[in-house]
C-alpha cells in the first residue's frame, strides 16, 4: 500500500508542477498574441489570393436592393471577423458606418473595412490595423478564425485533389 500512496503523491506533485508551468506559459503566450497573429498572417499570405474574397470599394444600389456599377479592391481578402460598427467613419465624420469587418489582405496586412450606405450609394473606408490592436478590439478569436480559414482552405484543396485523382483514374481506365 505504501508504494501506491507514494506513486499517488508523486502524481499529485507532478500535476501541481504542470499547472504552474501551464499558467506561466499561458501568460507568456497571451502576451505574445500580436506576434503570433503577425507570423500567421505572413505564412497565410500566399494562400489569400486563391482563398480570399473580392471586396467591394463602392457600388450603387437600385430600388430592389440589387448592387450594380460595382468597383472592387485590387487584392483579395480573407474575411476574419465582424464587429459592432463605429458610429462614424474616420475619413468622414458625417458618414455612419453600417458594417465593419476585419480582413487579411493578400499583401499580408490586416485591414478594417467599413461600409456606409445612403440608400443609393454603398462605399467603403479601408484602414490598416496592427495585430496588437486587433487583439485589443476583436480578441483572441481572430487567431482561431485565421487558423480555421486556412484549415478549411486546405481541406477544400484536399477534396479537390482527391476528386481530380478519381477523374484521372477513370479517364485512364
Amino acid at each position: 500500500m505504501d508504494i501506491v500512496e507514494e506513486g499517488y503523491r508523486a502524481a499529485i506533485e507532478k500535476a501541481k508542477e504542470y499547472n504552474g508551468k501551464i499558467s506561466e506559459l499561458s501568460a507568456e503566450a497571451v502576451g505574445e498574441t500580436g506576434t503570433l497573429l503577425r507570423k500567421m498572417a505572413e505564412l497565410a499570405r500566399p494562400i489569400v489570393p486563391k482563398a480570399g474574397l473580392q471586396m467591394m470599394i463602392r457600388g450603387k444600389q437600385d430600388g430592389k436592393g440589387e448592387i450594380y456599377d460595382t468597383i472592387y479592391f485590387d487584392q483579395k481578402y480573407l474575411l476574419l471577423g465582424k464587429t459592432e460598427p463605429m458610429p462614424y467613419r474616420p475619413d468622414d465624420m458625417e458618414r455612419k458606418v453600417d458594417n465593419q469587418y476585419l480582413v487579411l489582405g493578400q499583401d499580408g496586412i490586416f485591414y478594417e473595412l467599413m461600409y456606409s450606405a445612403d440608400g443609393f450609394m454603398i462605399d467603403s473606408y479601408q484602414r490598416e490595423i496592427s495585430p496588437d490592436d486587433i487583439i485589443d478590439l476583436y480578441g483572441f478569436d481572430i487567431v482561431v478564425m485565421l487558423y480555421k480559414a486556412i484549415e478549411e482552405y486546405v481541406s477544400d484543396q484536399k477534396g479537390l485533389v482527391d476528386a481530380l485523382e478519381k477523374v484521372i483514374a477513370f479517364i485512364r481506365n
